[in-house]
């Protein structure tokens, strides 16, 4: 199926953290389509771990490859996922989004985030009957405002578990170098390991150190590209630190599901609201 272009009539709404969920989650989207029609949208991967709560016709949204009829998701929440998320939709759509970063996901649904890994998971299943609830309160609310309001109360009290000392140095080292930190010298630094960091670093984020530092790699090299500070993509490859340009057409084909000028082409040809802010890409 070729990539139609996602609906040109929708309300969207974007609310940043606040000091209660700085760094918690990386923000919230409330998104309504206004025109019907079928439409589709590719994200690549991401180390964004999404809650949506969906009031209107359920979203067709597979990993890897598109979506057909018994892919349709209601309201639930996905973990991290290292390759492409295809996305369908009849212009009834509307949702709240709760984008979570990969150690507030831990913080939030705890060790249940290394069962969202590659899913989606209900969000009855996931939560309990309190999310069935806040769907329903959701619902019934109009403003964006105020259900961002009653989403973020709901989050920032269910924020009570917190991630290891030791994962989340890991993580943040290997966020600050842009995926570059050798795994095998982290676990040395801890102390631990490097199997046993593995180990619990999947249990704590869904994904091993490997994964996530190949996303954030690729994040890397989309946000020089986006911004045209290397020259050609063998210049962004060189500054990401890729072995070559031929390296980086790979990760594209795994994290993207395609070439790093048709990933280009398809971004300028898609509706800015809809893209993320670079800078909270890898949050």
């Amino acid at each position: 199926m070729s990539d139609p272009a996602a609906p040109f009539a929708f309300e969207l709404a974007r609310r940043a953290p606040s000091q209660r969920t700085a760094g918690l989650i990386s923000g919230m989207t409330g998104y309504r389509e206004t025109a019907r029609g079928r439409f589709s949208q590719r994200e690549t991967a991401s180390l964004v771990v999404p809650l949506i709560i969906s009031f209107g016709t359920p979203f067709l949204i597979a990993l890897g490859r598109e979506p057909d009829a018994a892919d349709r998701q209601p309201s639930f929440a996905a973990g991290l996922y290292a390759g492409p998320v295809h996305i369908e939709s009849d212009g009834g759509a509307e949702c709240v989004q709760v984008d979570f970063t990969p150690l507030g996901a831990y913080r939030f649904f705890g060790g249940a985030v290394a069962d969202l890994t590659a899913r989606m998971v209900d969000i009855g299943d996931v939560l309990g009957r309190e999310g069935r609830e806040l769907r329903d309160r959701l619902g019934a609310i109009s403003r964006w405002q105020d259900r961002f309001d009653l989403v973020e109360d709901f989050v920032a009290v269910r924020a009570n578990h917190l991630p290891s000392p030791e994962i989340e140095f890991a993580y943040r080292r290997l966020a600050r170098t842009a995926g570059g930190a050798r795994i095998t010298a982290l676990a040395k630094e801890i102390g631990w390991s490097r199997k046993h960091l593995v180990n619990r670093f999947r249990s704590e984020l869904g994904l091993a150190p490997k994964p996530v530092a190949r996303i954030m790699r690729f994040h890397q090299a989309c946000r020089l590209a986006h911004t045209g500070e290397a020259h050609g993509w063998a210049g962004i490859a060189a500054e990401s630190g890729y072995a070559d340009q031929a390296h980086l057409a790979r990760e594209f084909s795994i994290l993207a599901g395609e070439t790093p000028t048709s990933w280009a082409h398809r971004l300028a040809l898609t509706d800015s609201r809809l893209l993320r802010p670079l800078d909270a890409l890898d949050a």
